[in-house]
């Protein structure tokens, strides 16, 4: 029995309708869904570039921008979220010779500067994160980090699906190791 009040709709409808709005050229619609995607994709890049918040606030804004000018072609053959997270990873890849490489990142690269409780758990996950290699950092932080499925991080990354698992496997084992001193004991 119905109360004769209308489902909310959906999240994804609502999206969708924005979607639609926005490729027709509102701009209020694309700054809804610049509020609603905007924090997950800084946080990710933040991860992606080490921490450097800043850099990783240009590579949301060169996203964000693309998205707009590319939304017309937009077919919703995967999420918004996984082509904005390709966008995202597109303009990465236009810098790439500006990627640190690992050894050069500083020791608290990505550490947070609160003492809240399980920031420590949180800075020795950043600095094992630096540990990965490139592609096992990608790979697992699109895999956990963005939540998105092997298939759409494979797709963000333009990699065969069995190559994204194939890292997310090898990095979830190297974190492992990295991470054993914080497991319990029996």
């Amino acid at each position: 029995m119905t109360s004769g009040v209308p489902a909310a709709p959906s999240a994804a409808a609502d999206e969708a309708r924005l979607l639609a709005r926005a490729a027709a050229g509102d701009r209020s619609a694309f700054a809804a869904l610049v509020q609603a995607h905007q924090g997950y994709l800084r946080k990710l890049l933040g991860r992606v570039c080490r921490g450097d918040q800043g850099r990783a606030d240009d590579l949301a804004q060169e996203a964000f921008l693309r998205a707009w000018r590319a939304l017309p072609q937009f077919r919703g053959e995967a999420r918004f979220r996984t082509w904005l997270t390709r966008l995202a990873y597109s303009a990465l890849s236009a810098e790439r010779p500006a990627l640190p490489l690992a050894e050069d990142a500083p020791p608290d690269a990505g550490a947070h500067g609160d003492f809240a409780p399980g920031a420590d758990w949180r800075i020795d996950l950043d600095r094992a994160l630096v540990c990965l290699s490139e592609a096992q950092r990608h790979a697992l932080l699109l895999c956990y980090g963005a939540d998105l499925s092997h298939a759409e991080a494979a797709q963000v990354l333009g990699w065969p699906l069995g190559t994204v698992k194939t890292q997310v496997l090898r990095a979830k084992a190297r974190l492992r190791a990295q991470l054993q001193a914080w497991e319990p004991t029996p």
